[in-house]
């Protein structure tokens, strides 16, 4: 249930990804697209507790009554660590942590997400997940690290 529930995140993930956040959440994901940033904190690290809320209250419930939606919340959770990990570790790097990697999958995720960023609006974006990334940047990668 936990491994299901992650990888259906994903796909979640990127649907509110491209129609929530690029839709009538903008405003709070907007400031994530610029590179001028006043503060460390970003608007766009509400989604931080909208997404952590959901996954709390699952957990807790389900421990509470012995149910089979703690799981669920557990892969949300995961998704969540995850998230955190790749994304603001390995993509935008807050905290100076993997900056240099000569990883295939790495360098396709970078990629992937600094052409996602290429579109600073909200309309006509591209890459739109976190973790399932298409063919041809994992190809660039292999081309750049000469596999």
């Amino acid at each position: 249930m936990v491994l299901t529930t992650f990888v259906l995140t994903e796909f979640s993930a990127w649907a509110n990804h491209k129609y929530i956040m690029h839709g009538f959440m903008w405003f709070f994901h907007a400031d994530h697209h610029k590179k001028d940033h006043k503060s460390w904190f970003e608007r766009n690290d509400l989604f931080f507790i909208i997404y952590a809320v959901p996954s709390w209250l699952l957990i807790m419930f389900g421990m509470m009554n012995n149910a089979w939606y703690t799981w669920v919340g557990f892969g949300i959770l995961l998704y969540g660590l995850a998230y955190f990990f790749v994304h603001d570790l390995i993509i935008h790097q807050r905290f100076k942590v993997f900056t240099k990697s000569n990883n295939v999958y790495v360098l396709a995720l970078r990629r992937a997400h600094k052409m996602h960023h290429k579109n600073i609006g909200k309309e006509g974006g591209e890459s739109f997940g976190m973790l399932i990334i298409k063919k041809k940047y994992l190809q660039a990668a292999m081309k750049q690290v000469k596999v």
